[in-house]
């Protein structure tokens, strides 16, 4: 009953906290045969691992993956596929946690940081861990993208996922300069080189007077096939929007045009299509986010998510502590001075889990 848990054929249970020995993920329903090592899983990790850069927490954590289960190699295996294959049964990751500074959160072991999650965890379960935040530390996202990265095999080099932000605070990006091809050249995932080197001055001033910032990161599937998903309570959208909607900070998720379809007329709205011949069809704008009636159209899907600023910041801000006692607090540590910066791995991850999730039950239920 925690729902530590998510997925229904490909399952996901992660496990750890910010400041234990390790944390890591179950991955159940793989699907055996597929060629799946350490590599390949360590790729992902890299770019969200901390540390990166001066505009995310310096807490140094490599982040190295361990596989503790459900991969095999003999000298068959390595012949036919050319190393290690998963088998079917679950695969169990663990990343090891080697650069905690507990002494950091001493000073709010019974006090409530606002914004983040000591109160309502102290309200539930009667304990909790406050070095980092404990199992609310975005910490845990670590093992959400080693899991995606057995997501992507499962989907397969057929569908291509990027995320990228596209606005920091106040300031977003031109659109009509987005150039996917510097997505991986800056430090912020961002497809806009003027923007990014604007987001760079805004940090700094952010970071230097100790506060911080949210973002907007949008999130794109290319090569989604027609047809995954289902009506009413298995709706691929609503299964996407709940999954980034478990990512740390996140406060609003929208699909395609989301809140903006709210000022479109119905002509305008309306994604119009045309033969293409073969009985194949061409939509003609994608304002739905690649998703009609809770299934795919085979366009892209689009996703979006708001993150805000990190609730960790110098500044003291009042608060009360578990005696009842009206506190000021403010939170020394590494921490990021925008969140949104290394959600963005998270979110493709979560978005392949759901995806690789909906491709095994559409298959199980049409073939």
């Amino acid at each position: 009953m925690s729902h530590n848990t998510f997925g229904h054929l490909f399952r996901v249970t992660t496990w750890g906290e910010s400041h234990g020995p390790a944390l890591g993920c179950v991955v159940d329903g793989c699907p055996p045969g597929l060629t799946l090592t350490e590599a390949d899983i360590q790729h992902w990790l890299d770019r969200r691992k901390p540390g990166g850069s001066r505009f995310v927490t310096q807490r140094r954590e490599p982040d190295a993956v361990k596989i503790l289960s459900g991969v095999f190699e003999d000298d068959d295996i390595r012949a036919r596929f050319g190393g290690p294959v998963t088998t079917g049964t679950p695969i169990s990751l663990m990343i090891e946690n080697v650069d905690q500074r507990s002494k950091d959160y001493g000073a709010i072991a019974q006090s409530y940081r606002p914004g983040h999650a000591d109160m309502s965890y102290q309200a539930k379960y009667g304990v909790r861990d406050y070095r980092g935040g404990g199992r609310s530390s975005a910490r845990e996202t670590a093992s959400r993208v080693a899991a995606g990265a057995v997501a992507r095999k499962v989907l397969g080099d057929g569908v291509r996922i990027t995320g990228y932000l596209t606005q920091i605070g106040a300031r977003a990006i031109d659109r009509a300069r987005f150039d996917a091809g510097v997505i991986e050249e800056n430090p912020f995932w961002c497809p806009d080189a003027k923007t990014a080197a604007l987001w760079e001055a805004d940090l700094d001033a952010v970071r230097k007077a100790g506060s911080s910032v949210g973002a907007i990161v949008e999130v794109v599937a290319e090569g989604v096939p027609a047809g995954w998903g289902a009506p009413l309570y298995g709706k691929l959208d609503a299964e996407i929007a709940a999954a980034l909607m478990s990512i740390n900070a996140v406060k609003g998720v929208e699909i395609g045009d989301g809140f903006a379809a709210a000022a479109l007329s119905g002509e305008d709205n309306a994604d119009e299509m045309r033969s293409s011949g073969n009985r194949n069809i061409e939509f003609l704008s994608n304002h739905a986010g690649g998703i009609l009636g809770g299934i795919s159209t085979g366009q892209t899907v689009v996703a979006r998510m708001a993150l805000k600023p990190t609730s960790s910041i110098l500044t003291p801000r009042r608060s009360v502590n578990s005696a009842g006692d009206d506190v000021d607090v403010r939170t020394t540590g590494r921490h990021d001075p925008c969140v949104g910066i290394r959600a963005v791995p998270v979110a493709e991850a979560m978005l392949a889990c759901v995806l690789a999730d909906a491709k095994l039950r559409h298959r199980g239920q049409v073939g």
